[in-house]
């Protein structure tokens, strides 16, 4: 699902940018990533989140995926020059990755889950492509934050089959991703790292 205008507008400012260099250096102090590792973050949007994981996690190798061609456009044309092959952007469904089974050593997901139609598939397809031993780091967000009487006017987001916390961990556990002590959680947002085991 592509966000719209009131959306679009919050994911590309720069509140938006220090909230994410924020959550990456928590997502950072609860589990550090090996060198040489391959990543993906779903949801890039125009990039801002994908140079941030680069700077702080250091990977060899981060793609950053998004439903929206236009996204993708705006992050290939932001994209810091001497990246090299070490950073590139694709068009693509968190719904359907295109990776095999086990490619991966680690997910990045900056609140993109909630706007799947299928979310469950979504957690599905992260553990299908995360190594045995991969981690997925998501900020995720809950119903009262997207879906009350002032954002439900401005925002769109799907309306059937949502989740709250236990929902959303019930899901992690069911796919085989444990959840790391030391996440944080409220009846708005979770902010964690989960293990694939």
């Amino acid at each position: 699902m592509k966000v719209n205008w009131a959306e679009r507008l919050w994911v590309n400012s720069p509140l938006r940018f220090l909230i994410q260099q924020r959550e990456t250096r928590f997502f950072r102090r609860l589990r550090k990533l090996e060198p040489g590792t391959r990543c993906l973050e779903i949801g890039c949007g125009h990039g801002a989140g994908a140079r941030i994981i680069l700077d702080i996690f250091q990977p060899a190798r981060l793609d950053g995926l998004d439903v929206d061609p236009f996204m993708i456009r705006l992050a290939s044309r932001r994209q810091r020059k001497g990246r090299g092959g070490q950073l590139r952007f694709l068009v693509g469904d968190a719904q359907n990755l295109p990776y095999v089974n086990g490619r991966l050593d680690a997910v990045f997901n900056f609140g993109i889950i909630h706007h799947l139609e299928n979310w469950r598939q979504g957690i599905r397809e992260v553990a299908r492509v995360l190594k045995s031993g991969g981690g997925f780091y998501f900020e995720e967000i809950y119903p009262p934050l997207y879906a009350n009487a002032i954002t439900r006017i401005m925002l769109e987001h799907p309306t059937e089959n949502r989740f709250h916390g236990p929902e959303y961990r019930a899901a992690l556990q069911r796919e085989g991703l444990r959840l790391l002590p030391g996440y944080k959680e409220s009846r708005f947002a979770i902010l964690g790292v989960a293990v694939k085991e």
